[in-house]
């Protein structure tokens, strides 16, 4: 049975898309097969694999909302391996859609399903909300990944969500955990970055990522150029990272198995 991942920070420019993608690109770089689910109406995740929202006819509202089977809408990208279930510019309606809907918590969880048995890996792309398609997400998951920039006002808003996680753990979803926080767009040249992964620390203590995620110019363009990072500058240090990162998230779930 495939491991379910969702990247979530209601915060926005944070790099959950970029970690999204590039965590499950190198996944499927790693011979494993891998579905990223883009949920986020923005369709940042669907575009950085050259997808444009504005021209597909089905994406994921067309399977909540039953008009397409879920197996349907999944689109092949460059990497071998791994398939993405794009955003279309129809799932902006769906946080209201959704509030009247029978087990509306559970419309992903549900979809997901009819898939699983495909995957060896799923990653969940979430909008910058903790709205129905967030809730969504976190229900949907077995983990999830809480990237965290290096800035300022990086820890504002985090005691809001880890409340919204907690909540689901007591009242939807108790088995959800927490794999890891990442820093991301971190720069070592400032003290800034030290005092954020500091502080990161007393929020996640047992459970934040060694390997941090640089700033860097090339993992900001990738997508623009419909590619993730191992296909645009391999060789450079974002790539570098997440490939990184990648190895860590496997030795976490290669030490839970044994």
């Amino acid at each position: 049975m495939s491991k379910v991942i969702t990247i979530v920070n209601q915060k926005g420019g944070v790099g959950k898309t970029t970690t999204a993608m590039n965590l499950a690109a190198y996944l499927a770089e790693l011979g494993k097969f891998v579905l990223l689910i883009d949920m986020d109406p923005q369709g940042n995740a669907s575009s950085g694999f050259g997808f444009s929202k504005d021209n597909l006819e089905s994406g994921v509202y067309e399977a909540m909302a039953k008009q397409k089977r879920f197996y349907d809408i999944i689109k092949n990208t460059d990497h071998e391996g791994l398939r993405i279930a794009p955003s279309s510019s129809n799932l902006a309606g769906a946080n209201v859609e959704l509030v009247n809907m029978d087990r509306r918590e559970f419309q992903l969880h549900d979809l997901l399903e009819e898939v699983k048995h495909a995957y060896d890996y799923i990653i969940i792309d979430c909008p910058p909300s903790l709205g129905l398609l967030t809730i969504n997400s976190l229900v949907a998951a077995d983990e999830l990944m809480i990237p965290v920039q290096a800035e300022y006002y990086a820890l504002e808003g985090l005691g809001q969500l880890l409340n919204t996680i907690s909540l689901i753990q007591q009242h939807i979803k108790p088995e959800l955990k927490i794999l890891g926080a990442v820093l991301t767009m971190y720069d070592k040249r400032t003290r800034l970055s030290e005092d954020v992964m500091n502080e990161l620390y007393r929020y996640f203590p047992d459970t934040i990522f060694r390997t941090v995620i640089p700033r860097t110019v090339r993992l900001a363009e990738a997508p623009s150029f419909g590619q993730s990072i191992f296909h645009y500058d391999p060789k450079g240090k974002g790539a570098k990272a997440y490939e990184r990162l990648v190895r860590e998230v496997l030795e976490k779930y290669e030490t839970t198995e044994t």
